[in-house]
């Protein structure tokens, strides 16, 4: 009777000799996600990798750059952009699952300088001034931190005293990056990548008003490898399990959970 039994379990199990084999294995979402998620982003995949059992990797960088590496073919299961233009950039070329678009969070840009720096009295005016020699900002011309940062300038009539002293970057981190170096005397980054830098401190808000809305839309994409679990991974960043991380680091919520 035991060896019926024990005969029994490996036809079942798959280790009868020419019988199917049975694997189960985890999915993988490749998620390209705008670089001022990161903290963020690191922080709340090790619960949904608990709850749903898959596994999350992550490709940080300028929204530009990720929706041009989608464009060209990258395996991208998920895009969580810095800016609605890129996500419209995909949309228009129908790399989107219909239905999975949704704007999650909001920001606001501020104007940094080095921690230590003996500059404690700036205001965004003094910009165009002697004072900021040096002004860090992810690259204007395609970054969305930089178009954001840009606009705000034009709007206030600034932009062609700034201009000249723009030192431009390949993502807001890495203007924070020059900013906390001091190889730069000031910068303008997201308010949430200055609150993870204790090398920096914030010495201006920039009005919301006197900038473009800054929205980070979410989706997957159309040929997405693994659709299920992309889906279950959006839904999981939009839940009451991760919107409140989302609130701490500084982000406005944009959407409500489903």
């Amino acid at each position: 009777m035991n060896l019926l039994w024990l005969f029994a379990l490996w036809l079942a199990l798959g280790f009868f000799p020419g019988a199917p084999t049975i694997c189960v294995s985890a999915a993988e979402v490749m998620v390209f996600a705008a670089a001022s998620l990161t903290d963020v982003l690191q922080a709340a995949a090790p619960g949904f990798e608990r709850s749903a059992g898959d596994r999350v990797v992550f490709n940080f960088g300028a929204s530009s750059l990720l929706a041009r590496q989608i464009q060209e073919g990258a395996p991208a299961d998920v895009f969580f952009s810095a800016d609605e233009a890129r996500m419209d950039q995909l949309d228009r070329a129908g790399l989107l699952l219909a239905g999975t678009r949704r704007s999650l969070l909001s920001n606001s840009l501020v104007l940094v300088v080095a921690a230590d720096s003996a500059r404690t009295n700036l205001a965004p005016a003094d910009l165009i001034g002697p004072t900021i020699r040096r002004l860090a900002l992810a690259d204007p011309q395609s970054v969305p931190a930089g178009i954001y940062a840009r606009a705000f300038l034009e709007k206030r009539g600034w932009w062609a005293a700034v201009a000249p002293k723009v030192v431009p970057t390949a993502n807001v981190r890495a203007a924070l990056a020059a900013v906390e170096s001091g190889n730069v005397d000031a910068g303008i980054v997201y308010r949430t990548d200055a609150a993870i830098s204790h090398k920096v401190r914030v010495v201006a808000e920039i009005p919301a008003a006197d900038t473009p809305p800054i929205s980070y839309p979410i989706a997957v994409l159309h040929d997405a490898r693994a659709p299920d679990a992309a889906r279950k991974f959006v839904a999981y960043l939009r839940s009451p399990a991760v919107l409140p991380s989302f609130r701490a680091a500084g982000f406005g919520v944009a959407a409500p959970a489903p």
